[in-house]
C-alpha cells in the first residue's frame, strides 16, 4: 500500500516532536527516557489511522504506548486521531502515546532486547498468495523478532478478519511451540462491547458488516508462561474441587 500525503507532510510531522517519533533508531534502549518513566511498554505494529492506539492510551494511562507505521501520511493521521481522542476531556499532548516511523523489519534496531511488554497484530496485511508467506506479520521470521524485544511479561495479542491468516498464525505459533490462550472464532459473536475491546477502523467496519473477527494472545515471556500454567491448574483444581451434580439421576431414580 503506497499512501499519497499532502504537501508539507514530512515538515507537519517534524513539529510534533511531542508526539511523533521520525528517527526512532536514537531511542533503542532508551523509550523510558521518551515517555519520562519506568511504565510498561506496549506497541502496535501497523497502526494504521491510529483508532486503537490511541484508545487504549487514554484507557490506561499506566502504560506506554507506541504505534508503528512506515507511512508518513499514516503517521499523520494518528496524530490528528490521538489529539482529537485526547482532547474530548483534555486539551493536552497524550503523555504516555509515542508514534513511531520505521519498518517493522527495523524492529530490533529500535528495541532493546526484553524493552517491550506487549505487541499488538490488528488486522495485519494477509498476503494471501502462498509465495508472499515470509511476509506475512505471524511468519516465523517476524515472531523471532518479537520475542526478542518482549520482556518476561511478553505476550502478542492478534486480531484479524482473514480465517486463513489465522489458521496460518496458529500454525506458525504452534510450529514455534509456542502457549496460545484466549482463543476467539467470533470475538463479538454475542454483540460489541467497547467496555472491553478498544475497536481498531477496520474492526468497526467489519463488525457492521457481521463478519466474525479472530483473536488470539500469545504468551511469550517466561513469567507470562509461569502465570498462565498457574492459572489453568487453579482452574483445573477448583473444577475437580465442585461436588458433582447428582440430581438429574436422582430425578431418574424416583421415576
Amino acid at each position: 500500500m503506497r499512501l499519497r500525503g499532502r504537501k508539507g507532510i514530512k515538515e507537519e510531522l517534524e513539529q510534533q516532536k511531542d508526539l511523533v517519533v521520525l528517527e526512532p533508531h536514537p531511542y533503542k534502549g532508551r523509550w523510558r527516557e521518551f515517555f519520562g518513566n519506568d511504565h510498561p511498554i506496549h506497541a502496535e505494529l501497523g497502526m494504521g489511522k491510529g483508532r486503537f492506539i490511541s484508545g487504549m492510551s487514554k484507557r490506561n494511562p499506566e502504560i506506554n504506548y507506541i504505534g508503528v507505521d512506515m507511512y508518513d501520511e499514516l503517521v499523520r493521521r494518528a496524530a490528528v486521531k490521538a489529539r482529537a481522542i485526547w482532547s474530548e476531556t483534555e486539551d493536552m499532548t497524550p503523555p504516555n502515546l509515542a508514534l513511531a516511523r520505521f519498518n517493522i523489519l527495523d524492529l530490533e534496531d529500535v528495541f532493546e532486547e526484553g524493552e517491550l511488554e506487549r505487541i499488538y497484530l490488528n488486522f495485519s496485511d494477509p498476503w494471501p498468495k502462498a509465495k508472499h508467506a515470509r511476509r506475512r506479520l505471524t511468519h516465523a521470521n517476524f515472531v523471532n523478532k518479537y520475542r526478542k524485544v518482549l520482556n518476561k511479561d511478553g505476550e502478542i495479542h492478534f486480531k484479524t478478519d482473514s480465517e486463513t491468516l489465522f489458521e496460518f498464525s496458529l500454525n506458525s505459533f504452534s510450529d514455534l511451540r509456542l502457549q496460545m490462550k484466549n482463543i476467539s472464532l467470533n470475538l463479538h459473536r454475542a454483540g460489541v462491547s467497547e467496555e472491553e475491546h478498544v475497536m481498531t477502523e477496520y474492526e468497526t467496519k467489519f463488525t457492521k458488516r457481521n463478519m466474525p473477527i479472530f483473536r488470539m494472545e500469545v504468551v511469550i515471556g517466561t513469567d507470562a508462561v509461569a502465570n498462565h500454567h498457574a492459572r489453568t491448574e487453579a482452574f483445573k483444581a477448583a473444577e475437580a474441587a465442585e461436588p458433582e451434580d447428582t440430581s438429574e439421576d436422582t430425578d431418574n431414580e424416583s421415576e
